[in-house]
């Protein structure tokens, strides 16, 4: 579970990439940014491109949203750093040889279908380098100061990520091309998800009285 406990910081299930084309990490550049081929860096620019519709995939649950609040380092932000742990991209300092170059997308959580978020994550970033959606272009960063100590008008130039569940299937119905592309992942199987997450648990939470809004409001 994300988030079970109020005010603690939820568990994520970061996921470290990186593509190899004949034995060779075609992300390692040694001479660029954190170490990162323009490949690399096209593969990051879909990923945050499409990051809104990923969410529904690699967080689909009302839980899940607990988590992705600021503060508690969450990524709640799309954009990409060297070492922030803010950021929905972050690349690790450490990675820097030819083998190990690559970068994690961390929004996740456990409630994912792994196998589902994967190849979501996998055809995302693959639009991204069939396209050449330069992240630095795309507003994406790199951003590698403590967005947190900015001022609110700075951080409003941030692209944030969904902050809920349905936001995150609105934002999937959206935009899904990247995903049917090849026939990997098909239109009904996506609808089929949206409809089960949306009325089998975002509106069956939604719907329900919470147990603080007894503090708040019983005795109005």
């Amino acid at each position: 579970m994300p988030k079970p406990l109020f005010g603690e910081a939820g568990s994520g299930m970061h996921f470290h990439q990186h593509l190899f084309k004949k034995n060779k990490n075609v992300f390692y550049d040694a001479k660029g940014y954190g170490c990162l081929s323009q490949e690399a860096l096209y593969y990051i620019g879909g990923l945050l491109t499409h990051g809104p519709a990923l969410l529904a995939l690699t967080n689909p649950s009302t839980n899940s949203y607990r988590r992705l609040i600021p503060g508690f380092e969450a990524p709640v932000n799309a954009f990409f750093s060297l070492g922030n742990r803010g950021a929905a991209v972050r690349i690790p300092k450490y990675a820097n040889q030819p083998d190990s170059a690559r970068m994690e997308f961390r929004p996740h959580d456990a409630t994912c279908n792994v196998y589902l978020a994967l190849a979501g994550m996998l055809m995302a970033g693959l639009d991204g380098i069939r396209n050449k959606i330069d992240p630095t272009a795309a507003g994406f960063g790199p951003i590698d100061q403590n967005v947190f100590a900015w001022t609110d008008e700075q951080r409003f130039q941030i692209k944030a990520l969904p902050s809920s569940l349905d936001e995150a299937l609105r934002a999937l119905e959206g935009d899904h091309e990247f995903l049917t592309a090849g026939g990997v992942f098909t239109e009904e199987l996506l609808k089929q998800w949206v409809d089960f997450k949306r009325h089998q648990e975002y509106y069956a939470v939604r719907n329900r009285p919470h147990p603080y809004e007894m503090s708040l409001y019983f005795d109005v």
